[in-house]
């Protein structure tokens, strides 16, 4: 049987790769602790669980909009003006199943074969395989350990040729942590004015920034007709499983977006954007109460990871992931790199990290070793995953 040479081109996630190994070592028996997998441990909170299943008693159950039921679009603009302090109208929100597909979508209006997107390396990987599939061609920028993972100004000028189309943003990031300031923001809007320029801005994480406030680039001036946000429930609200997420952007933009909908999915399922008005609308606490419980997390991983001989680790300002140097670590153990010690610490320690490998190609010139740790684990599980990484790296 044949395929498409297309799908040479397309990608994956690794972490759900290294997901499956972690099921399979548990399936025989072994104690794994697993911080690999980016999604928040915490249960959908009740209040949403009742919505959704009042809507499918409702019969809330057929067929809805290619973009979105009407209040779930307007509840999107309340949480905008509330969350990022700019004001948006429905007809610019666009539901999907999921954030992903807002990514795709773009990229497959905006973007011709052989244009240059821009996006954040390392990053989420789903940003490199798309640029790949669509046949536009991927420019990595650089993120910087020295800049607390944050990219350099004056290079992403640089990275920017008349092939340009299209710059990605993600800010707090995955899998660094890292956050972009203003002047980051800024630098990057006037690139994207100067040059007539989309930006992507991937905001899943805005809910969880742990120190300043959220500022999206939308709403720095000229920024919001040439900026696609991405968001979404699964984050925020512990909803990974429901599959409900929306994009912001411009009408005539939106409108490609939902005509892709409807070739692809037809809509979000309904009674799922119903519990996602309820979670845009009702109490707030459990999600507040979660990104405390990931900030005191972060600290105590943070601390632990740095009393480890051979690892260094920034204190990252979002999201819940660390991503720590773990060259001289490599070193000290005779590993030729992080997928070795990834492969070490799984098979030897019990502990499932993620190696920098999974997170795009390496950037030229780019030495250091780096893993991810994703904090979505309770405090006992980071506190003895930490004993075994140690126990194993000092040994």
């Amino acid at each position: 049987m044949k395929f498409a040479r297309r799908m040479n081109r397309l990608g994956t996630e690794t972490a759900f790769d290294v997901l499956a190994e972690v099921n399979k070592l548990k399936a025989q028996g072994k104690d794994i602790i697993s911080f690999s997998i980016g999604e928040p441990d915490f249960d959908t909170p009740e209040h949403i669980k009742r919505a959704g299943i009042r809507a499918i008693e409702e019969n809330h159950t057929h067929y809805s909009p290619s973009a979105g039921i009407r209040p779930l679009q307007e509840a999107v603009c309340r949480y905008i003006a509330r969350t990022k302090g700019f004001e948006i109208e429905p007809d610019e929100v666009v539901v999907t199943p999921g954030a992903k597909p807002i990514m795709f979508f773009a990229l497959l209006i905006c973007v011709e074969l052989g244009d240059e997107v821009l996006y954040p390396n390392p990053g989420f990987p789903i940003y490199e395989s798309v640029i790949n599939f669509v046949r536009a061609k991927p420019v990595p920028t650089p993120l910087l350990e020295e800049k607390e993972f944050r990219f350099d100004v004056e290079d992403l000028k640089k990275r920017v040729t008349p092939n340009t189309r299209f710059i990605v943003l993600n800010s707090p990031q995955n899998p660094t942590g890292g956050v972009l300031t203003k002047s980051d923001l800024e630098a990057v809007a006037d690139v994207a004015i100067e040059h007539d320029l989309w930006v992507l801005s991937d905001e899943v994480y805005s809910r969880m920034q742990y120190e300043d406030a959220f500022l999206s680039i939308a709403s720095l001036p000229g920024m919001k007709e040439r900026t696609i946000i991405i968001d979404g429930h699964s984050k925020t609200y512990a909803m990974t499983g429901w599959r409900v997420g929306f994009g912001i952007m411009n009408k005539e933009m939106a409108s490609w977006v939902a005509r892709l909908m409807t070739n692809s999915n037809s809509c979000t399922a309904t009674f799922t954007q119903y519990a996602a008005i309820e979670a845009l609308d009702g109490p707030q606490e459990p999600s507040e109460a979660m990104v405390k419980e990931f900030k005191e997390r972060r600290d105590l991983v943070v601390a632990g990871l740095n009393d480890i001989e051979g690892v260094k680790c920034h204190i990252p300002k979002g999201a819940f992931y660390v991503f720590p140097n773990v060259t001289q670590a490599c070193k000290n153990l005779g590993l030729k790199n992080a997928e070795e010690l990834q492969n070490y610490l799984l098979h030897d320690a019990g502990v499932a990290v993620l190696a920098r490998s999974c997170f795009g190609v390496r950037n030229e010139g780019e030495a250091e070793q780096y893993i991810r740790l994703s904090y979505a684990n309770s405090k006992e599980n980071i506190t003895e995953g930490l004993r075994r990484m140690k126990e194993a790296i000092e040994k």
